[in-house]
This record gives structure tokens, sequence and C-alpha cells, in this order.
């Protein structure tokens, strides 16, 4: 016969595996399964708060995140004179300080993942509407075309919010989603895509960039109604013996001296509410602009700690200035138009055979210019160069 002692063993051993096995049920219940198969203790605390405070992750296969809705800052309405404000002004105070929105669309693997990053020499960042459909499908067959390029990869990759509201927000997010399906380059976030909204969609990009595309060597940034002789940037690009992205470039048209508009009729309105100073630092038109991956990481760095202001170009040449570096100009860069000085024909080839980049381009005069330039046919003499 057992003794008495044995036999109490024998008890406290059994409730003892009775409690553990409680125990582990617990667990299984209350922890998510991936969580349980960690091989570190994670507490009780840490996990409710994971699961109260959606975190992003930000791997280079996947860039997806979860981030609840952005709350308006209902103490902005007391900045002195917000009554008075438009109703645009208003809302991009209100919503200043919202920097993480989710991804409708994404293409982590644009640029062959984070290692392969390093192979594309010119990553094309053209900032485009919803509803830019035609803008984008001309710049698909034109200068924007993923193709080897005397010997290096350009890639492209288009940016955009959302516009309208109900059946037309829809509407224009399926049409986006349609183009991804086709062509796999379209960037998408879930805000709204206003030209106050410029800055954001910048600093959402560099972010992404940062993940995804970190290696990148140089950037071309511009609106979709710009055309960019992106053979030329090549050619200039490869030129630069001191520099292959790892060094400070931000060249295009130069603005200097200039300060915040503050007429309430203008689009560039910018009262002092939203920025005090009186002037701007130097800085590149937005139109388009190159950068090396160097400054592009810069801006990115220094866009953590400055306040967004509506005018993108202005915010990036803010972060550059942060940074000690400075834009610089290139004569190639055309921001204001894109007229030639022939008085027979604004739409002179043989001008624009010699530039980088000009803006404001309706669809067919781009395609038109495209097609002229890569006439084996066409002929330049130096008259008709500027």
């Amino acid at each position: 016969m057992l003794s008495h002692c044995s036999i109490l063993r024998k008890k406290i051993f059994i409730t003892r595996l009775l409690v553990l096995g409680v125990l582990v049920v617990v667990v299984n219940l209350w922890f998510p399964g991936d969580l349980t198969k960690n091989k570190h203790i994670l507490l009780q605390e840490d996990v409710r708060k994971s699961l109260i405070q959606p975190k992003p992750t930000t791997t280079s296969s996947t860039y997806k995140y979860s981030w609840p809705k952005c709350r308006k800052n209902i103490s902005a309405a007391r900045v002195p004179g917000f009554n008075s404000l438009p109703r645009h002004i208003q809302d991009f105070l209100y919503h200043r300080h919202c920097r993480h929105f989710p991804m409708i669309l994404d293409v982590p693997d644009k640029c062959g993942g984070a290692e392969g990053s390093a192979e594309v020499f010119l990553l094309l960042v053209i900032k485009s509407s919803p509803g830019n459909y035609n803008r984008r499908e001309v710049l698909r067959k034109t200068w924007a075309k993923e193709r080897l390029q005397n010997g290096v990869w350009i890639r492209r990759i288009f940016i955009s919010g959302t516009t309208g509201d109900g059946f037309e927000k829809k509407r224009l997010n399926n049409l986006l989603e349609v183009e991804q399906h086709e062509n796999n380059d379209i960037l998408q976030w879930d805000f709204i895509d206003t030209h106050y909204n410029l800055t954001l969609k910048q600093v959402l990009f560099l972010e992404w960039m940062d993940v995804n595309c970190p290696h990148v060597r140089f950037l071309m940034n511009g609106d979709d109604d710009v055309f960019a002789h992106t053979d030329n940037m090549i050619d200039y690009l490869k030129a630069l013996t001191d520099n292959d992205g790892q060094r400070h470039l931000f060249t295009g048209n130069l603005m200097v001296n200039f300060g915040p508009i503050r007429s309430p009729d203008s689009k560039y309105y910018v009262p002092v509410q939203v920025y005090e100073s009186e002037s701007y630092p130097d800085f590149c038109s937005g139109g388009g602009f190159l950068l090396s991956g160097y400054t592009a990481h810069v801006i990115y760095n220094m866009s953590q700690s400055i306040t967004l202001l509506p005018m993108d170009d202005v915010y990036i040449a803010m972060c550059v200035d942060k940074a000690g570096l400075r834009p610089e100009s290139h004569m190639g860069v055309k921001a204001f138009g894109h007229r030639s000085p022939s008085n027979n024909d604004p739409l002179d080839p043989c001008y624009f055979s010699e530039i980088l980049l000009a803006h404001r381009f309706l669809p067919t005069d781009l395609y038109i210019m495209w097609q002229s330039l890569q006439d084996p046919s066409l002929t330049c003499f130096d008259n008709n160069k500027e």
C-alpha cells in the first residue's frame, strides 16, 4: 500500500498538471496562434496595445498600412483669424498633422525589391490624379515607357490619392485598379487628391521608396502634363563623373527670391496662419526636377521634423535647406510653358530635342512630339536650337 506521503505527493502532482493544462488553454485562447509560436515571451499588456494601436509592416516585400482614420486637430480652430480663412485652408490646418493613410494600390516589387533597386538608374515618379487616365496612357507609350536606355534601366510609377465621393470615388478607384492590373505602375493612398495635398503625396511616396526602392540611383519627379526627354536625362546623368546617385543632386527650373502669395484668389494662396515667413528658400519648380537617390533619402529624413506646407516644391526645398544643401538650376528644364522660339512652329521638335523637360503639354501634342523625336529622318540645324 502507498504511504500517506506518497498519496499526498501524487495528488499535488496531478493538481499541478491540471493547473498547467488550464493555463495552456487560456494562453491559446488569449493569444493569436502566431504569437504562441514566438520564441520570445510577450506580455499581455504589449499584446493589448498592439491590438488597439495597429502598426504598419514595413518590409521590402509589402507596404500595407492599417492606420486608423486620422482625426482632425480641433485646436487648429483657435489659430487667430481661422474663421476668415477659405474652407480648404481650414481643412488643411485641421489635418496638417496627418501623415499616414492606408494604401489602396501598391507595387512593392517595382524596383526588383529593396536589394535589386540599385539596378534602377532612373525612376520616373509622376504625380497624377485618378481622373487623368488619358495623360497616364500617353506617358506609358512615350517618354515614361519602361525600357533599357543607353545600357541602364528606366522604371515608372504614378502616385495618386482619391477624388470624389460615393459612386464617383468608387468608379475612379476601379479605373486605377484596372490600370494597375494591366501596367503595375500605380501607388494610391486613401487621402483626398487635391492641390493642397501634393506635399502629403510626396512624403508618402518618399516613405514608400525608403522601404521598397532604397538604392535607386536617380529620380525624375514631375507632373503628368510634362514632356520629359528621358533619353537626354539618361545622357546627362551618366555624364556626371563624380555622382552615381550617392551624392547630392537636386536640379531643375530654379526659383529664387520667391515668397508666399497672400491673395486668397490665387491657386497658390498661403496665408500667414499656414506659413509666417515672407520668403521661401530657393526651390525647383514642382512641374519637374531631377534628384539623386541620396538626396531623396535626405528629403525624407528631414521631412520627419518639418511641418507640412501645401506647396510641395517649396516644402522639398525646405527639407534640402535644413540638411545644408542647395538646389541647382538647369537650363534644360522649362517649367513655364513649352513654346519653342520658332515663329513658324511653336512645337518645333528640333527645339525640344535639346531639352530635359517642359511643362504644360496636352496629351495629343506630347504624343506627336515624342513620335517626331523618335523619327530617324529628323534633321535639325544649329539655328533652330536655343
